[in-house]
């Protein structure tokens, strides 16, 4: 098995944000929860160390509730990247397998760039691997440098290459695979002479050559996997490249998507084709969307909602939480929360399910059977059942359970007062 290092230690000062960088969501996940995922997802990994440093207790905090296989570790004081590293020697210190260091920041890899990138390393029988990439325009990042022979000799930051190497195209992705016996010497070797005085993680690259270790580099195929987020600008950017990775799989999936550039839809919700996505839908968290269905425009899915073939949910309908069967329409102006809704049921337009209670904050379910019928600006109280068949008149509020195939209405009776409106001009 193989263990991660992800470095997550960074303030992140140019998010201008009191939430730790790490901490910051695309699709209300971390960014940090990403890099944990897509090393998961390789299936090689069992265990992951996450170095923080900046709000470290709130980064525990997210890390424990959410992740059973990682655990972080302290960095402080902050001294560089090869020393942030250098803090989960304690726990691996007789470890005796590959180890994968990633940056907390790269929301956009996937697992399978980094099985890709283990089994290279594997095949290669390299003792210590670095990702790189090729950029027309290489600024910011350091320079991979290679011998007249294409070995990987070193790794140069751009504060401390010469013009001739700041011209290299061929740069340090910041990803890293190393066999761990071989290398962790190196952490105790490492020297603060350079730009920043600090200890530099790409430096291991150099010493793995001194001592005489087959060092090699994996070059990647998508740049964008390595976008880093410094500032909420790139976590825009961020939050589009992945939308679009996404759209794209749906739509060679055989979804259609009316408008691509205003539709969003999170990386954990599956769609069956022939479904059609109308512009200016938000679709968040884990959701299943069956086969036919049609949703939007201006949708909102918030995560855990199922929804079964020939489902209309229409325009400024959020639903959450909630199961809905085949042939149902929810057409309208509508809230649906913590639900379970049956086949060929009608949601009339302005229905709400009132499904949280202020004063206890508990949520509680409404369950609507079968070929029900809800009438426009009902209010359904949870917890309520309406079985199968009934009908709610329009703007009923409804805190009973209402029996198979019954009419419920709360409706005030309709007054007429003939010539009211000239006896009051």
């Amino acid at each position: 098995m193989l263990k991660s290092i992800i470095l997550a230690a960074g303030k992140g000062t140019r998010m201008k944000s009191e939430t730790p960088k790490v901490l910051h969501t695309i699709f209300e996940k971390t960014l940090v929860g990403y890099v944990i995922e897509a090393v998961n997802n390789t299936g090689f990994a069992d265990e992951n160390f996450v170095i923080v440093g900046h709000q470290a207790e709130r980064v525990d905090e997210y890390i424990k509730n959410n992740y059973p296989n990682a655990k972080t570790v302290i960095q402080s004081p902050q001294l560089g990247t090869g020393h942030a590293v250098s803090m989960a020697l304690p726990y691996i210190k007789e470890f005796d397998g590959e180890i994968i260091i990633l940056c907390g920041d790269t929301p956009l890899i996937t697992s399978e760039t980094l099985k890709e990138f283990v089994e290279f390393h594997r095949n290669t029988k390299s003792d210590l691997t670095v990702m790189s990439a090729i950029f027309d325009n290489p600024t910011n990042y350091g320079r991979i440098i290679r011998s007249s022979e294409g070995k990987v000799s070193a790794i140069v930051e751009e504060k401390d290459a010469t013009s001739e190497q700041k011209a290299v195209k061929e740069v340090n992705a910041g990803i890293y695979c190393l066999n761990w016996k071989k290398v962790m010497p190196a952490f105790s070797e490492l020297k603060t002479n350079n730009a920043q005085g600090e200890y530099y993680l790409t430096d291991i690259i150099k010493w793995g050559n001194s001592n005489n270790l087959n060092v090699n580099a994996y070059t990647l195929k998508n740049n964008e996997e390595i976008f880093g987020i410094n500032s909420k600008t790139h976590l825009a950017e961020a939050s589009k490249l992945l939308n679009r990775r996404i759209i794209k799989k749906h739509l060679d999936n055989g979804v259609t998507i009316i408008d691509p550039e205003t539709t969003w839809i999170s990386p954990e919700t599956e769609i069956a084709p022939d479904t059609v996505i109308y512009p200016s839908t938000y679709i968040e968290g884990k959701n299943k969307i069956g086969k036919f269905c049609k949703i939007g425009p201006f949708a909102h899915l918030r995560g855990g909602v199922v929804l079964e073939d020939y489902v209309k949910i229409g325009n400024f309908v959020e639903v959450k939480k909630t199961t809905i069967k085949s042939h149902t329409n929810a057409c309208h102006l509508t809230y649906l929360g913590d639900s379970e809704i049956g086949s060929d049921v009608n949601i009339g337009a302005g229905t709400i399910t009132a499904n949280y209670n202020p004063l206890t904050k508990e949520k509680s379910k409404t369950v609507i059977g079968n070929n029900v019928k809800i009438g426009s600006n009902s209010v359904l109280v949870a917890p309520v059942t309406i079985d199968e068949g009934a009908n709610v008149g329009a703007l009923s509020v409804i805190t009973k359970n209402i029996p198979a195939w019954a009419l419920a209405i709360t409706r005030s009776p309709l007054k007429v007062i003939e010539g009211w409106v000239k006896k009051h001009l």
